[in-house]
């Protein structure tokens, strides 16, 4: 009951905000992996340029470049997953010992707020890096997939299975760069939430950030009118 009583200092707006923030998440995450035809996203436009690289690959003698290349990019997802769990670190300790919040709390507001609500608040930010650890680790796990099916295309590309085996890598590989993106925007929306330890209209503010901040590097940055070029 006494969990209950405390959840009712939650207002509608604190509910409404955090039902914003995850519905933001969902359907930015669909509008990025599945655009208009005429409006692609920069993810689906970087998907293109996998498969090309894969194509190439087979007539590429040696292929060290492709390894050093894929070798980047599974450093990528290892450094981003460490940070993930170091982040997951930091918000535990606050759970566990709230009261540097609530001296803040106590300076912007005149509200006595119990440690139960900081500790709710915290939850969505863990549970949004905890997301983008899973992420991180699974696409890491892919691209070592893609790696050994590299490996096995053959140096002869007249060879049947060259060309496909090929395809195969770059789906792979598409699908490993899917997740890491996932993992990075689970991440803006993780910094997103903290605002929520300053209120329901700090995290609705925070929101909007960070799905204009996402939004604009996917759809109107100068990355994809460079790539738009290529396709012109």
């Amino acid at each position: 009951m006494r969990i209950l009583d405390h959840m009712t200092l939650l207002s509608a707006l604190d509910w409404t905000a955090a039902g914003l923030l995850v519905l933001s998440w969902l359907l930015l995450g669909w509008m990025i992996e599945h655009p208009r035809a005429k409006h692609p996203s920069v993810t689906v436009l970087m998907s293109e340029r996998r498969r090309d690289w894969m194509k190439v690959m087979v007539t590429r003698d040696p292929r060290i470049f492709d390894s050093q290349i894929l070798g980047s990019l599974r450093q990528g997802t290892a450094f981003f997953a460490s940070s993930c769990l170091l982040s997951i670190g930091g918000v535990l300790a606050l759970v566990g010992n709230t009261e540097p919040l609530r001296g803040v709390a106590a300076e912007v507001t005149d509200m006595a707020v119990p440690v139960l609500i900081f500790q709710i608040k915290l939850a969505l930010v863990a549970l949004f890096l905890t997301n983008a650890f899973l992420k991180f680790v699974w696409s890491n796990r892919i691209f070592g997939y893609c790696a050994v099916l590299m490996a096995s295309v053959p140096n002869d590309p007249d060879h049947p299975l060259a060309y496909p085996r090929a395809a195969q890598a770059a789906e792979l590989n598409i699908r490993a760069a899917m997740n890491f993106n996932r993992g990075l925007r689970t991440m803006y929306f993780a910094l997103g939430a903290l605002a929520w330890l300053l209120g329901a209209v700090a995290l609705i503010i925070a929101t909007v950030a960070v799905v204009w901040i996402v939004w604009s590097r996917e759809f109107a940055s100068l990355p994809r009118q460079i790539l738009l070029q290529d396709d012109a």
